[in-house]
Formats: C-alpha cells, structure tokens, sequence
C-alpha cells in the first residue's frame, strides 16, 4: 500500500520531533555543582553507551556520580564508571543516589583504576611542572597522543588530526586521541570544534575531552606566581565553567585535567583532585625536544601556535609508518590505558 504524500511527511516529522526530544541540550544550566554519589541501577536494564560493567558495590552494580546540575526543568548527573574511567551525562531520576564525601570516593573504589589513577598523580604532586600520570602503558608498543588547545588567535592545526586519521585508519578506526580544550579556545573557534566533533561522529576519531581550563591565564611572573597559581585564581571558574561550556557544545566532560603550562604545586593538585579529576602531564612534549618511549603520553599544541611540536609529530609519523602497518606502533586510548595499567 502506498502512503499518501502528506502522511509521509506527517511520519518524518513525528520521528524528527521524536530524534529531538531525546537529544540533550544542555544550553541553561544551572546548579552546577561537585556532587559525589554512589549512583545504583534503577532498573535492571543496562545503561547504554558507558564502557564496560560498573563497579559491583556489595553484589549491585553501580557508577559514581562526580556532577550535579538541571537543565531544561530535569536533573542530570554526570557519572564515571571507576574501571573504565569513561563518563556519561544521564538523568538523575534513573539512579539509586547515595551522597558521599571525596574520603568515602577513595575508599569504596579504592581497587579501580580511578582511585588508582588519583593516587598514582598524587604521588608526583610535589613537581612544579608536569605532575600527575605521565606515563600510561609501559608494556605496549605505542603512545597515548594528547593534543592541547589553549586560548589563541590562529586556526586549528587540523593537519594533526588528519594525519592521524590517514596514517591509522586501515589499523585503529576511529582512532584514540585525547584533546585538552580551554574555554576561551572554544568561545573563539566554533567552526574548528564542529570540525572535530564531526571526525567523532564519522567515527574517524575516538577524542577523550580533557578539562584544561576556562580562561588559560598566562603571565610574565616566575612558574611559582603562574598560570594556576597566580594570585586570585578562581578554581571553580576555571574547572567548573569549563565542564559547563563543553557540555554546552556538546562535549562529555572526562575525568582528566591538563594543568596549564604543565604548571601546579602539591596544594593545586590536590584542589583539582577533590574535584575527581585525575591530572595529566607527559614524557614526550615534542617542541622541547623530548622524544616519546613505548607507552608515553606525547603532547603538542594544535592551536595554531607551536608549529615545532606539530612538524615533529608529522616526522614521527613518517618514522613509524613500516611499524603502524605491521600494528607495532600503536595509538592508545588514555582510558584504556590507565585502565590496563592499575587492572
């Protein structure tokens, strides 16, 4: 039986009302706040799209909440699942939520790679550059590649991403990357996160999104005074309206942090702790001449200002190509590396 044209369109406009109505917009929101909970199944139904089974909490399934906020008159919550380390934003009202303090986090998921991946950070906290994991698969022959984007006036290098796509896409598709994105980076270039944002809808790239703060400040006093620790700093605008910009365009926030510069001291980093995020630093920052081990967590800018770091990057590349072929030069992803390391 053939369907009258108008019924057709009547049927296409149901199901696009229907596509929408689930989509999530997160353009109002409000009571964005750091709220831990033990997050437990309301039904037996699997959650979808959150790796591998949740943490099991005396015989039940269950996820950590790490974020609180409402947008569009509901409640979300943004949960980690402590082995995997991915995250999901979902409604609240799916969840059993039982409040806990960061003390309770630590020790109820003291034997998962979140908690193990905090610690194995706190244990560098006293460097004033690069603290945190650094290093994520030592015994896999590969790297973990992290792409920074601070604050800048100059376009994307997006011939970063599209060597990464080239040279892996017969290997690892989508291929693994992490990118740090700065607030005032995305305020000034929606058309080049749209371009990212469609190579992971293309499914061409897997992107962990990387809090590395609101405004990115930088100025001309020693390390000790900058960045994050300058004078009159405010961390929750730095943390917090960050995670909120990214999830207004349409970014899952991660669990992990890039500190500004690399730059911190032991107070800070366990500031950016307490708000369950693990700190990322690198072994491998190509621009300063350090050259990647099996198992580094590389770093380059691809904002436009470190045209060193990307040429070196696109070399290192062309070094390894015999070796990607052959799956013996590898890109991992950050979770699943941690994840791996404290298994």
């Amino acid at each position: 039986m053939k369907l009258s044209r108008s019924l057709l369109l009547t049927v296409f406009s149901l199901c696009f009302l229907t596509h929408l109505s689930f989509a999530q917009n997160f353009d109002d929101i409000k009571k964005y706040n750091v709220n831990y909970a033990l997050a437990r199944i309301n039904s037996k139904k699997p959650v979808k799209n959150i790796s591998l089974a949740p943490n099991n909490i005396d015989g039940i399934d269950a996820f950590l909440a790490i974020r609180s906020f409402t947008a569009n008159d509901q409640k979300y919550i943004l949960l980690v699942n402590p082995n995997s380390l991915d995250t999901k934003v979902d409604l609240a009202n799916k969840y059993s939520l039982s409040s806990l303090q960061y003390s309770n986090v630590l020790a109820i998921f003291k034997n998962t790679a979140y908690v193990k991946s905090l610690e194995a950070a706190e244990a560098k906290d006293l460097q004033l550059q690069n603290a945190g994991i650094d290093h994520a698969i030592p015994n896999e022959k590969g790297i973990t590649l992290t792409i920074d984007l601070c604050p800048s006036h100059k376009a994307l290098d997006r011939i970063i991403f599209q060597s990464v796509f080239d040279e892996f896409k017969k290997i690892e598709q989508p291929s693994p990357l992490a990118v740090s994105v700065s607030g005032k980076w995305m305020l000034k270039h929606q058309d080049d996160l749209n371009w990212l944002k469609s190579l992971v809808e293309k499914k061409e790239l897997n992107i962990t999104w990387v809090n590395h703060t609101y405004n990115h400040q930088v100025n001309k006093l020693p390390l000790a005074e900058n960045f994050l620790l300058a004078p009159g700093t405010n961390l929750d605008v730095e943390v917090l309206e960050n995670e909120k910009l990214m999830l207004k365009n349409g970014l899952t926030p991660s669990v992990f942090f890039r500190f500004p510069g690399l730059v911190s001291d032991k107070t800070i980093v366990e500031k950016i702790e307490a708000y369950g995020l693990i700190p990322v630093g690198s072994d491998a920052w190509l621009a300063k001449g350090q050259q990647p081990n099996s198992g580094s967590i590389v770093l380059i800018h691809g904002n436009g200002n470190e045209e060193i770091g990307v040429k070196d990057f696109i070399q290192l590349l062309k070094t390894k190509q015999a070796d990607v072929k052959n799956k013996q030069w590898l890109l991992f992803d950050l979770r699943q590396g941690l994840e791996k390391e404290f298994e």
